[in-house]
């Protein structure tokens, strides 16, 4: 297939992901406004950043004058967890340039990874690039579309449009779960155990970022050994 090929079929499953953006990015929006953020600044922090927890706990630190070295230290908990993803992909990528690495890197999110990581074989970078071309534009728009507004929407519909999120998740994780039973039952012991973490007094007082790093750490770990993935013509009893 094609660069081309890859790149159209990354803007067409970008597609679902760039309208559950739009709607998220536009309560981020109404968030910056509270702040005293401009279109502009919030535009800019969304399409550099790609990231809605991690802009979320910024803004939170915005408003109540935090420190740079709280803002730097919130960002490194909350956004670790992509590094993880990065390097997942990685293994997908075994002869792309390191330039093409970085481009991919930048568009890594928990949806833009979804989509990435069920392709079958080795991925074309152009096919992230395709989804980003769609998805980055439709958070930043959302953004600024929301700092716009301002609080003109009732607060009732804001709340509303963030259930876009959940049901974006759910197209991700559906699909492949269907065809593999110990994909699903891995998609259900991750939401078991990250709604354990929350619950259990010493657990829930950890950060919702480092929780989800703790968990991917371990889940991913223990299913690594227990069902490792077979290669093409290897030897299922080596």
């Amino acid at each position: 297939m094609s660069h081309k090929q890859n790149f159209v079929e990354g803007m067409r499953d970008g597609i679902p992901i760039a309208l559950g953006y739009l709607a998220v990015s536009f309560t981020l929006g109404i968030a910056c406004r509270n702040v005293g953020m401009s279109a502009l600044q919030a535009g800019v922090m969304s399409i550099s950043n790609l990231t809605s927890a991690g802009e979320f706990a910024a803004i939170g630190i915005m408003a109540a004058s935090g420190s740079y070295w709280e803002m730097a230290l919130s960002q490194l908990v909350i956004n670790l967890r992509y590094m993880l993803m990065s390097c997942s992909l990685s293994q997908k990528l075994p002869h792309v340039s390191m330039l093409h690495r970085m481009l991919v890197g930048y568009g890594v999110t928990d949806e833009i990874f979804g989509i990435a990581s069920s392709r079958p074989g080795y991925l074309d970078p152009f096919y992230v690039y395709g989804a980003v071309s769609i998805a980055a534009p439709a958070w930043t728009i959302g953004t600024c579309m929301g700092v716009i507004s301002g609080n003109v929407l009732p607060v009732r519909i804001v709340a509303a449009l963030s259930v876009a999120l959940y049901g974006m998740f759910i197209a991700i994780i559906v699909p492949p779960a269907r065809k593999d039973r110990v994909l699903a039952l891995l998609v259900g012991l991750s939401m078991a155990s990250s709604w354990i973490f929350s619950r259990l007094p010493a657990l829930s007082e950890i950060s919702s970022g480092m929780r989800v790093i703790i968990l991917t750490v371990v889940l991913s770990g223990a299913a690594a050994l227990l069902f490792p993935v077979r290669q093409k013509g290897e030897d299922v009893h080596a």
